[in-house]
C-alpha cells in the first residue's frame, strides 16, 4: 500500500522474458537517489562520499578535514548504523564496522541545526498535485542522531510544527523541495523525508528521502503511545488513525500503473 512502485513479479510466457524492473528499490538507496537530485542542481543535499570495499579508506580519510562528519549505510532502517564521528580514528573504525554488514557505506556532512520530518501525499481528485502534510520537529538527539522509534517512541520526542515556526520561510522552503521530489519520481503513495537545517537558522537540506510512511498507529494494549510520525502530522489535520489510512487507500493506484512505471532517472 504504501510504496511508490511495488515490483511485479511475472512468469516468463512463451519463453519471453518478464520487463526490467525499475522503481523504488533505486529510490530506495540514499547514494543514487542522493547523486541524483544533487546532480540537477535544484535541491539542497548535504555533501557525500561513498566507501566500499575496495576502496582506499585511509587516502579518503586523509583528504577530509571537517569534523564532526557522519557515517551511515546507504540503505537501513532507521537510525540503525548513523553515527556522528568526530575524528579520523573515530570514522574509520566506524566506517570498517558498516563495511562487514554492506559493500557501501557513506560518509555525510554534518547537519548540526534543528531536524523535521515531512510526508507529502500524492495526488488525489480533491488535490491533484503532490503536497505536504504539516511537518513534524525531532528533538532529544542521542549523540547528533534522532534515535530508532523501535527503541524510543517517536511521541517522545517528535512534536508538529507550531504555528509561529512555521512562519520561518525555511519550512515553506523546504516543503515545496521535497513536492518536487515527489513529482519528479511521480510518487504514487505517500513518501517521507528527514530535514535538517546545516546551522541554526540556515536552510534545510534534504538528507533522507524514505519511499514510504512511517506508519506506526497506536490502538492496541501498551502501544497507547506508539503514533508514527506521519500519524502524529495528520492529527493536525483532524485525521485519526483510521482517517489516515483511508486517505491512503483513497489514492491506491491500479497495479497496471506500477506495470508502467519507469524511472525518471532511467537515461541519467
Amino acid at each position: 500500500m504504501a510504496v511508490l512502485f511495488q515490483d511485479i513479479e511475472t512468469p516468463d510466457i512463451n519463453g519471453a522474458r518478464k520487463p526490467r524492473k525499475l522503481g523504488v528499490k533505486n529510490c530506495d538507496d540514499k547514494a543514487y537517489l542522493n547523486d541524483k537530485l544533487q546532480g540537477l542542481g535544484t535541491f539542497v543535499i548535504p555533501r557525500s562520499w561513498l566507501v566500499t570495499t575496495s576502496d582506499n579508506l585511509d587516502k579518503l580519510l586523509s583528504s577530509m578535514d571537517e569534523y564532526p562528519i557522519v557515517g551511515k549505510p546507504v540503505r537501513g532502517r532507521g537510525s540503525h548504523g548513523v553515527k556522528v564521528c568526530h575524528n579520523p580514528t573515530d570514522l574509520k573504525a566506524h566506517v570498517e564496522a558498516l563495511l562487514v554488514e554492506s559493500p557501501l557505506v557513506m560518509i555525510e556532512e554534518l547537519l548540526a541545526g534543528n531536524e523535521a520530518t515531512i510526508t507529502v501525499k500524492s495526488p488525489s481528485s480533491s488535490r491533484p498535485q503532490h503536497w505536504s502534510m504539516t511537518p513534524v520537529i525531532r528533538f532529544n538527539h542521542v549523540e547528533g542522531v534522532a534515535p530508532y522509534n523501535g527503541v524510543v517512541a517517536v511521541t517522545t520526542n517528535s512534536r508538529v510544527i507550531t504555528d509561529e515556526e512555521m512562519k520561518d520561510p525555511a519550512y515553506s522552503d523546504v516543503m515545496r523541495q521535497f513536492e518536487r521530489v515527489a513529482q519528479l519520481i511521480r510518487a504514487t503513495a505517500p513518501i517521507r523525508i528527514d530535514v535538517r537545517r546545516f546551522h541554526q537558522g540556515s536552510r534545510f537540506a534534504l538528507f533522507d528521502i524514505n519511499m514510504k510512511p512511517n506508519m506506526t498507529g497506536p490502538g492496541r494494549p501498551g502501544r497507547e503511545d506508539q503514533a508514527g510520525l506521519t500519524a502524529i502530522s495528520a492529527a493536525a489535520l483532524g485525521w485519526d488513525y483510521g482517517a489516515l489510512l483511508e486517505n491512503i487507500l483513497g489514492i491506491a493506484q491500479p497495479l497496471d500503473v506500477f506495470r508502467r512505471y519507469r524511472s525518471p532517472f532511467e537515461r541519467c
